[in-house]
C-alpha cells in the first residue's frame, strides 16, 4: 500500500513486487517494407522543432505507433530538459496510450520522471511515479533515485518515506545507487538522523555517499559533524577520495566553525591529496579563512589566483565589508574592474555597503548610477542597500525616492528605513515608521527595542517587548533579550530581571556568551551579585567582555578582592585583558580602598600586558588616591600624565576634595574644569558643597550666582523604589506622596529609636532645626520609610538613587536595617550599598 501526491492510498497489485509482468508487450504490426528511422538521426535533434519534425517523419512512415521509436523520441525530448520539450514528450506519450498502446517497460517512465525532476517539476514527476505503480509496472533501481530526487527538491518528506518503504519491499535497499539517493533525500529534507541511519547501514560507500552526508550536515548548521565525518572518511578503509563538491562542503563547514586550526588541517589535505582545485573551491577557501580570522592566508590565495575570478573577488570583498574593512573591500573591487571583470549584483552589494559604512555619499551615488545603468534596481536587496546608504549619509529624500519606487516593499525594506532613523538618533520617526509597517519580523522588533534602550527609554522598551509577546508568530531571540536585559539593568528592577531570566529559560533561548554577559551585567546593576556570578560561572566560552562584566559586578558590590582574583584567573586562562577590563579592576580597588593593589594593577598595564593607560585609567587612579586621602599624590599623578587631563579627571579630584574637605585644591580643580567644560553643572555643585562644609557662605553664594548667570541648574536628587511592580519616585523635600502622613510617622519612629542627624550634610546657611527638617526629607529616607510601611516584614528594600548617597542617609539606613531586621540595598550613581544587620558592604568607605 502506498500514498503519493494527492494522498491517494494505493493497494499495489502483486505484480508490482516482481520484476516480471504477466503478459508480454505486443506492439502493433509494423510495415516492414518501410525504411526504419535511424537512431543516429534522433540523436542529432537539438531543438524542439527538430524533434517535432522527427515525429512527423515517423507518422509519414507509419512508425508513430512503434513502441521502440516512441520510447526513444520521448527519452530524447526529456534529455533536452526544457518545459516545452517535456510537454511535447508527455503529449506523445499520452497520445500513444490513448490510441491503445500499452507501455509495459519502465524505461519510458524513468525518462519522463527523470526529466520532470531535473527541471524542478517535482509534482509532475511524482504523479508519473504514481501512475506507473498503478499501471502495474515495477520500478527499478533507476526509478527510485529519480523519484527520490523529486521528493528532495520539493521537500516532499511524506512521499519520500513511502518510496523508501516501497524500496524495502522490493528488495532494492541494498543497492548503492538507491542508498545514495535515500541519504541525499533525507539530508536535503533536514531528516539528518534518518540519513545517518541509512548511511551507517551501507556495506559499501562511494564518494557520493560521503559527500551527501557531509553536505547534509554542513547545510543544516551541524558544521562540527560535517568536519568530523570528513576526517572519518579520510581514515576509513573504503579508499574513497573526496571530490571538489565534497571539499566545498567541508570548507563551508570550517567557515561556520570559525576554527583556524581546523581550517589549516583541511587546506593541508587539499594541497597534499592532489584534489583538483577549481574556482569554486578557491572562493570557498578564501571565505573560510576570512571568517576564521586568517586574513593573511586569504589574501595569499587571492593574490595567487588573481582578480579575474568574480566569485573569488566577491568572497574577499563581502568578508572585508563584514569585518568593517571597507577600504580594503573597495580596493578588491577596483582591482577586479581593472582586470576586466564586470561586477554583478553581489559585487555591488559589497560596494554600496562599504559606502554606507564610510558615510561616503559621492561614492554611494556612483554605485547608484552603476546600478541604474546595469538594470540592478529591480533587486530588492540592492534597493535596500541603497536606502541604508542614503539614510546613513543623512539623505532621507534620496532614500525615500528609492523606497517609494519599490514595487514590492519587503519587511527588510521597512526595517532598513527604521534602522536608518535609529542610526540618525531620530527615535520618534523610527517609532512612527515601525507602527506603520504592514508586516513585522523579529528584526523589526529588535531594532525598535534596541533604539529605545539606546535612547535611555528603558520603561518604554520593556513595554514594547510586552507588546511583541502579544503578536502572533513573533518569538524573542537572544538579541531581543540582550536589549531587555540592558533595560532592566538600568532600571535596577530586580523582580523584572528575574522574570526576564525565567522567560529566557522557559522559551529555550540559548544563553551564549553575549547574552550571558548581558545577564551578568543586568543582575549586577539590579543589586544581585550572587545571580550575576552564578550565570558567569555557567558560561562555557567566556570572552573578555564576560570577564569584564564579572569584574565590574564585584566592583559595584564593593568586593574588590574578588574582582582582583577574577582578573588573575582571567590572565591565568590565557585571556589578554584590554583597557575596559582594567577600568573595572581599578574601580573595584577604588571602591574597596585597595590602594596598593590598585597601584600594582595600574603599573602592570603597559609593563606586563602592553595596554597603554588612557585618561579613563588615570581618572580611576585619581579617584582611588583621592578617596584614600592621598590628594597630593593624586595631583602629582595628574600633572605627570602623558596626555592633557580632561574635565572628568579634574572632577574626580574635586569630588575627593569634597570628601576630604580640602578647599584650596578643590578651588584649583574647579578652575581647571571651568576652562575645559564650563557647562559641567556637577563641578559647580561640588565646589559649592566644599565651600559650604568649610562655612564659606560668601563663596557658596558666588558659585551659585555664577551657575545662575550661565543658566546651569542642579539636577534634583531622586530615589526610586518598586512596590508590587509599581515604581514610586521621591525627590528631596517633596511631600506630595499620598502616603506622606504614614511616611512621616515612620521617619519620626526611626529618629526616636536613636538616629542622630549629621547636620554637616546640610550645605545651606540655616539654623539647626531647619537643617534637621531638611535632612529628614532626603529622597532616600522618604523611599526607605515608604518601603518599610508598604512591604512585608523580612523582605528586602531596594532603592535606586541618581546621586551619591549622603553619610546621614547611610547611617539612617544602617539603623533601620538593624532595628527592623531588613536588608536595604541602596544603589547610588557609583555603586551598591548592601546593608544588613546595621553593617554596610562598603565598610563606610564610598
Amino acid at each position: 500500500m502506498a500514498t503519493l501526491g494527492s494522498g491517494v492510498v494505493l493497494h499495489l497489485p502483486p505484480m508490482v513486487l516482481t520484476s516480471s509482468i504477466s503478459k508480454p508487450f505486443l506492439p502493433n504490426p509494423i510495415d516492414r517494407t518501410k525504411s526504419p528511422i535511424k537512431s543516429s538521426s534522433l540523436k542529432d535533434c537539438k531543438t524542439i522543432d527538430e524533434l517535432k519534425m522527427f515525429h512527423r517523419s515517423l507518422a509519414k512512415q507509419g512508425l508513430d505507433s512503434d513502441a521502440s521509436s516512441i520510447t526513444k523520441l520521448v527519452s530524447r525530448s526529456c534529455e533536452l530538459g526544457t518545459r516545452e520539450s517535456l510537454s511535447f514528450a508527455r503529449e506523445v506519450f499520452d497520445h500513444s496510450v490513448e490510441n491503445g498502446q500499452s507501455y509495459r517497460s519502465c524505461f519510458i517512465y524513468n525518462s519522463l520522471i527523470r526529466g520532470y525532476a531535473s527541471s524542478g517539476l517535482c509534482d509532475e514527476a511524482l504523479s508519473l511515479f504514481l501512475r506507473m505503480v498503478i499501471a502495474g509496472i515495477s520500478p527499478d533501481k533507476y526509478t527510485f533515485p529519480f523519484g527520490l530526487s523529486a521528493c528532495a527538491k520539493s521537500r516532499a518528506n511524506r512521499d519520500g518515506i513511502q518510496i523508501h518503504g516501497l524500496i524495502v519491499k522490493m528488495d532494492y535497499a541494498g543497492d548503492l545507487f538507491v542508498q545514495n539517493s535515500l541519504v541525499h533525500f533525507y539530508a536535503e529534507c533536514g531528516e539528518l538522523d534518518c540519513a545517518r541511519k541509512v548511511f551507517d547501514k551501507m556495506l559499501e560507500r562511494n564518494v557520493v555517499s560521503w559527500t551527501s552526508m557531509i553536505c547534509g550536515y554542513a547545510r543544516r548548521d551541524f558544521a562540527k559533524d560535517a568536519v568530523d565525518l570528513f576526517f572519518q572518511m579520510m581514515r576509513s578503509s573504503d579508499g574513497v577520495k573526496p571530490n571538489s563538491v565534497t571539499m566545498v562542503c567541508v570548507i563551508s563547514a570550517c567557515a561556520k566553525l570559525e576554527d583556524l586550526e581546523t581550517c589549516e588541517k583541511v587546506y593541508d589535505f587539499i594541497r597534499n591529496s592532489g584534489v583538483e582545485v577549481n574556482d569554486l573551491m578557491v572562493s570557498a577557501l578564501v571565505d573560510m579563512y576570512m571568517k576564521c580570522n586568517g586574513d593573511d592566508a586569504a589574501r595569499k590565495l587571492y593574490d595567487q589566483y588573481g582578480g579575474g575570478n568574480l566569485d573569488l573577488c566577491n568572497a574577499m570583498a563581502s568578508n572585508y565589508v563584514r569585518k568593517g574593512l571597507t577600504k580594503e573591500a573597495l580596493g578588491v573591487l577596483n582591482l577586479m574592474m581593472g582586470s576586466g571583470v564586470r561586477p554583478d549584483r553581489i559585487s555591488m552589494l559589497s560596494a554600496i555597503s562599504s559606502c554606507s559604512q564610510q558615510r561616503n555619499l559621492l561614492w554611494g551615488k556612483s554605485c547608484h548610477g552603476f546600478v541604474l545603468r546595469n538594470g540592478f534596481e529591480s533587486w530588492d536587496n540592492i534597493c535596500n542597500a541603497l536606502i541604508d546608504m542614503y539614510m546613513k549619509c543623512c539623505r532621507r529624500d534620496s532614500a525615500f525616492k528609492i523606497f517609494d519606487r519599490m514595487l514590492k516593499k519587503t519587511v527588510v525594506s521597512w526595517n532598513t528605513v527604521v534602522a536608518g532613523y535609529v542610526e540618525n538618533g531620530e527615535v520618534d520617526a523610527a517609532w512612527e515608521t515601525f507602527k506603520a509597517m504592514p508586516e513585522k519580523n523579529i528584526v523589526s522588533w529588535n531594532t525598535i527595542i534596541g533604539a529605545l534602550v539606546q535612547a535611555s527609554m528603558f520603561e518604554e522598551a520593556v513595554e514594547v517587548f510586552r507588546s511583541m509577546q502579544r503578536e502572533d508568530g513573533v518569538d524573542a531571540d537572544g538579541v531581543t533579550m540582550m536589549s531587555i536585559a540592558s533595560a532592566c539593568g538600568h532600571l535596577g528592577a530586580l523582580d523584572l530581571a528575574k522574570w526576564v531570566y525565567y522567560y529566557i529559560e522557559k522559551n529555550g533561548i540559548e544563553i551564549d556568551v553575549k547574552l550571558g554577559t548581558s545577564l551578568v551585567d543586568m543582575f549586577s546593576r539590579c543589586g544581585d551579585p550572587g545571580s550575576a556570578m552564578s550565570i558567569f560561572d555557567g558560561l562555557s566560552n567566556r570572552d573578555v567582555s564576560a570577564w569584564t562584566a564579572a569584574i565590574r559586578a564585584m566592583a559595584m558590590a564593593g568586593n574588590g578582592n574578588r574582582a582582583i582574583e577574577l582578573l588573575s584567573e582571567m590572565i591565568e586562562q590565557g585571556m589578554k585583558p584590554d583597557g575596559v577590563v582594567f577600568v573595572g579592576a581599578l574601580t573595584a580597588c577604588s571602591h574597596g580602598g585597595l590602594v596598593q593593589q590598585g597601584k600594582e594593577i595600574f603599573d602592570s598595564m603597559e609593563r606586563v600586558h602592553g595596554v597603554s593607560p588612557e585618561d579613563v585609567h588615570y581618572g580611576c587612579m585619581v579617584d582611588l588616591l583621592g578617596r584614600a586621602g592621598l590628594l597630593e599624590e593624586a595631583l602629582q599623578l595628574i600633572e605627570s600624565m602623558p596626555m592633557e587631563p580632561n574635565d572628568v579627571i579634574w572632577n574626580s579630584l574635586l569630588a575627593a576634595c569634597r570628601v576630604q574637605g580640602n578647599v584650596e585644591m578643590a578651588a584649583y580643580a574647579a578652575e581647571r574644569i571651568q576652562v575645559l567644560a564650563p557647562e559641567r553643572t556637577g563641578s559647580y555643585v561640588l565646589l559649592s558643597n566644599v565651600y559650604a562644609s568649610a562655612g564659606r557662605w560668601n563663596d557658596v553664594a558666588k558659585v551659585r550666582m555664577s551657575m545662575k548667570e550661565k543658566g546651569l541648574r542642579k539636577s534634583p536628587g531622586t530615589s526610586l523604589i518598586q512596590i508590587q511592580g509599581k515604581t514610586h519616585e521621591f525627590t528631596s523635600g517633596d511631600e506630595s506622596h499620598p502616603e506622606m502622613l504614614k511616611i512621616e510617622a515612620m521617619l519620626d519612629e526611626i529618629s526616636e529609636l536613636g538616629h542622630v542627624p549629621d547636620l554637616g550634610n546640610v550645605l545651606m546657611d540655616v539654623d539647626e532645626e531647619e537643617k534637621r527638617f531638611m535632612l529628614s526629607r532626603h529622597g532616600e529616607k522618604l523611599a526607605m520609610a515608604f518601603g518599610l510601611i508598604s512591604s512585608k516584614k523580612g523582605t528586602t528594600i531596594r532603592i535606586v538613587k541618581n546621586l551619591r548617597v549622603c553619610s546621614d542617609c547611610h547611617s539612617f539606613a544602617k539603623l533601620a536595617s538593624r532595628v527592623y531586621n531588613r536588608e536595604i540595598v541602596l544603589r547610588d550613581n557609583n555603586r551598591f550599598h548592601f546593608i544588613r544587620h546595621g553593617k554596610c558592604s562598603c565598610n563606610d568607605f564610598w
